[in-house]
Order: C-alpha cells, then sequence, then structure tokens
C-alpha cells in the first residue's frame, strides 16, 4: 500500500463511494435521454452527449468527491479537429476526461470497459474508440481503420500516450498509437496535462483526497512535416514537455 493511498481518511472513503454511487445513478438516468437523443437525431447528437452531458455527469461526481476541477487554456479557441493528448496516471483521470468536454472529441479507450453493457451501449452509439491495448497490432489496426471516419466527420480524437495508468514513474512510456493517428489524420497533436489527480487518488479504486485537479489545455504541436520513419524522436520531444510540466529529469 502506497503512503498517498494508506493516508486516506474516513471522510475521504466516505465521500468517494457516495460520488461513486452518484455516478451510476446519472448515467442510468442520462443514459434513456441519450439514447432518445441519437435515435431521434439519427446519431447526429453525438456530439451533443460528449460536449454537454458528459461534464453535466462528470462534474457533480467530482464535486461530490471534494474535487475542484479547473480547465485552463493557453490558446482560444481549442483547436478542433485535433488529437488531444493526456497524461494517465490516476482512477480520477476517467471523470476529469468526461468534465472536460472538449469539441467534437471521441475517446480512444481499453476493450475492456465495454463489458459494462451502460458503457458499451453509449460507447457504440456515441462512436468511441475500443481497442485491445495488450495487443499492440490489433490496437493499430483498429485505429488506422479508424482514421477514414474520424475524418470525413471532422472529428478529434482524445488519447493517453501511456495507454495504461499503471505505469513506472509519474510520466510513464509513450506509446506510438496517438502520434500515429496524428501523421495519419493529419491533425496537430494538443498536451493536456492533469495536475493534481495522481496526488488525490492513485489507487486502483475511486477513492480521493479533497482537493484541486487541474487541466492544462496548450497550444497545439505542428505534426505537418512528421513523418513515419521519425516517429520515435516525435514520440519523445512531446513527451520531454510532459516531463518538464511534471518537473521530472530523467
Amino acid at each position: 500500500m502506497s503512503f498517498q493511498q494508506s493516508t486516506f481518511s474516513v471522510a475521504d472513503y466516505t465521500r468517494s463511494i457516495l460520488s461513486i454511487l452518484l455516478f451510476f445513478l446519472l448515467l442510468l438516468l442520462f443514459t434513456p435521454i441519450i439514447f432518445l437523443l441519437l435515435v431521434m437525431t439519427l446519431g447526429k447528437a453525438s456530439n451533443f452527449v460528449v460536449e454537454s452531458i458528459a461534464p453535466a455527469i462528470a462534474k457533480p461526481v467530482l464535486k461530490m468527491a471534494g474535487v475542484t476541477f479547473r480547465i485552463k487554456k493557453y490558446v482560444k479557441p481549442i483547436p478542433a479537429p485535433a488529437v488531444y493528448v493526456v497524461n494517465h496516471s490516476s482512477t480520477l483521470d476517467v471523470l476529469t476526461i468526461l468534465a472536460l468536454g472538449l469539441p467534437r472529441v471521441r475517446f480512444v479507450a481499453k476493450w475492456q470497459i465495454q463489458y459494462n453493457p451502460i458503457f458499451l451501449i453509449l460507447g457504440r452509439l456515441t462512436g468511441q474508440v475500443f481497442i485491445r491495448r495488450e495487443e499492440s497490432n490489433k490496437a493499430v489496426e483498429t485505429l488506422r481503420k479508424s482514421v477514414k471516419r474520424i475524418k470525413k466527420n471532422k472529428l478529434s480524437l482524445l488519447m493517453a500516450p501511456e495507454g495504461s495508468r499503471k505505469h513506472p514513474g509519474i510520466i510513464g512510456p509513450f506509446k506510438k498509437g496517438p502520434f500515429r493517428m496524428a501523421i495519419d489524420l493529419k491533425y496537430p497533436i494538443v498536451p493536456v496535462y492533469f495536475e493534481g489527480n495522481r496526488e488525490l487518488c492513485s489507487g486502483d479504486f475511486l477513492v480521493t483526497k479533497k482537493g484541486t485537479s487541474t487541466a492544462h489545455i496548450f497550444p497545439p504541436v505542428d505534426t505537418s512535416a512528421w513523418e513515419i520513419e521519425t516517429i520515435e524522436n516525435h514520440i519523445n520531444e512531446v513527451r520531454s514537455i510532459y516531463l518538464d510540466w511534471a518537473n521530472i529529469r530523467e
């Protein structure tokens, strides 16, 4: 058990349990509304669901957990379409990602999330992308098959280059997926850095301390001159930015 996990108080556990219950209650309440919206609009309400309804679910849950969520934008308007990349080292990231309300975005999530029937239905109806992270070749193939649909509809993608929150160090190794997608889509990469999430909630479950989480949305990284042959260099360049933000020297 980590130091952070061992210092959770009874109040932390109580707020966290209530926030989890609230999340599933809101999800159950909104699911039929989302379903009706998507059916009535023939799927055209997907962007509204991601940009407005998802934050409407996530923000009250964060508040119940005692987390003050802030968004700091260093570029206006937020570039779109784009490949948004986020650091991932906390269970809390799931809620802060939903709370962002980024324009016309679709999330790339692990395949196992679909084992929950609600997530399966909502994810498929809204066009989210599910990949098998443990099978890199299949994951890349799934992403490449999504390029045509994403580009045709001028959608953005949100991806975590670390793949999983369980990785060595505060900023883990970056996988190729987001960077290959940026090249294939000819999209810029927009770095989003979550500050505070790891300190508030670093465990396997959504047990969090009371505090502040800040999402920093930075200016886009131009990828127009990137090539597949030099992708490792581009990955290292972007990762080094995250290391600086986390004040890490490797």
